[in-house]
């Protein structure tokens, strides 16, 4: 099986569909002439190509068609790729894309635009990552009242009775590998950056030990999706409150935070260790399955069962984790092997050039997947390998800018 060769069914349906939408969007737009250089590395010229087709950051999420800017995860994990490409570059137009769009959302009193502490949702923590950097350029203190209130609202975010945080308010006793990512590595990051006290960290560590041993699969060392505590949603097992499928994108959320935190978190603290050996498990159960191509497969330990495809955020998201986890120390050499392996999988496969201007185009990504809600989610096989596939999607884009630096590819 190639890897273009992957779709079966219903997913040919779904990526012309998507495919589709974004042509028409892009032929919507006036006809782009400034072409990407193409001697700059793989980071910039994604980079371009996002600045080149979203004038405003707010704009990339194309799909939504929404009408002004919204607090939202995906453009924190995207904004914060460009801050880690200004920092490798020096360029100054990737800061100053993501600080109009923090500008736009934060008032000059600091008050954070539409967003609502008592919704408690992880995911608007994400958005947080940016305004260290933010703060530290310009000391400008509605930056700094932003950052106070989210790390506020963890102080009183919801928790399960093992003391995990809830992912939201709207998904009750419900711990997600997502919100590790979401809102546990920003607390890490506030608390290296603040000196909070050592007890902090231990909380931390635990949000990362609980939901290892809650939903990590004996047999394969692979995490499953979620684990509701109180076992009363429909996607959850009676007994164990687990998710029933292993969803790549979830464990890259979960790897990402894990090299994320590990790269702020004291080395001298109880736990810094308990959070290497996660990496280690983890690495290895994902070295395990990694596909001949490079890739990761949606559903990731179903290789190729029908409908099941190899997908780029996931992947993009391992091969960074990897990289950086090498970089950091905390994996062994063998996994950067692994890392370009995913990279060039990537590459050969699921990056598109326009010749027209030399936008290049990312596909094969999934589009936004959850658990529950309305119109409710079930966590079975078909739903996961039948949501939208999408280009260029934020999901994808920041942790291949993310891949490439790290990388250096």
């Amino acid at each position: 099986m190639t890897i273009k060769n992957i779709s079966k069914g219903t997913r040919w349906l779904a990526l012309l569909v998507g495919i589709t939408l974004s042509s028409s969007l892009l032929a919507a737009d006036e006809v782009r002439t400034q072409k990407i250089p193409t001697d700059k590395k793989w980071s910039e010229r994604m980079a371009l190509t996002v600045m080149q087709q979203s004038p405003q950051a707010w704009q990339m999420m194309h799909y939504k068609l929404l009408a002004s800017p919204k607090w939202d995860y995906t453009y924190g994990l995207v904004l914060y790729s460009f801050q880690k490409l200004y920092l490798k570059t020096g360029d100054d137009r990737y800061l100053a894309y993501g600080k109009q769009y923090v500008d736009q959302m934060v008032d000059k009193e600091g008050n954070i635009k539409n967003y609502e502490t008592e919704n408690f949702s992880l995911d608007h923590i994400n958005n947080g990552k940016l305004l260290f950097l933010l703060h530290e350029k310009y000391q400008d203190d509605r930056y700094l009242k932003a950052m106070k209130t989210l790390r506020n609202h963890l102080e009183w975010q919801p928790r399960t009775r093992s003391n995990g945080l809830w992912h939201k308010r709207i998904y009750p006793y419900q711990m997600w590998l997502d919100g590790l990512y979401m809102g546990t590595t920003y607390w890490a990051m506030h608390a290296a950056h603040f000196n909070e006290p050592d007890a902090v960290f231990s909380d931390i560590a635990h949000q990362f030990i609980l939901i290892e041993q809650k939903t990590r699969v004996p047999e394969t060392g692979l995490l499953l999706h979620a684990w509701d505590e109180s076992r009363l949603q429909q996607w959850a097992n009676k007994e164990t409150g687990l998710s029933p499928y292993v969803w790549s994108r979830a464990l890259g959320w979960y790897a990402m935070a894990l090299v994320d935190t590990l790269e702020v978190f004291p080395k001298d603290h109880k736990n810094h260790d308990d959070l290497v050996k996660i990496l280690n498990r983890l690495s290895d159960a994902l070295q395990r399955t990694q596909h001949e191509s490079g890739l990761w497969y949606q559903v990731t330990d179903k290789g190729d069962r029908y409908g099941n495809y190899l997908e780029s955020s996931g992947t993009a998201m391992f091969a960074y984790a990897m990289a950086k986890g090498v970089r950091l120390g905390y994996l062994p050499g063998q996994y950067l092997n692994v890392a370009n392996k995913a990279y060039d999988g990537i590459i050969k496969g699921y990056i598109e050039i326009d010749p027209a201007n030399n936008e290049i185009y990312l596909t094969h990504t999934v589009g936004g997947t959850g658990l529950g809600n309305k119109p409710y989610r079930p966590g079975t096989f078909q739903y996961y390998v039948e949501e939208a596939i999408r280009t260029n999607d934020p999901h994808g884009v920041g942790p291949f800018i993310l891949a490439s630096i790290e990388l250096d590819r």
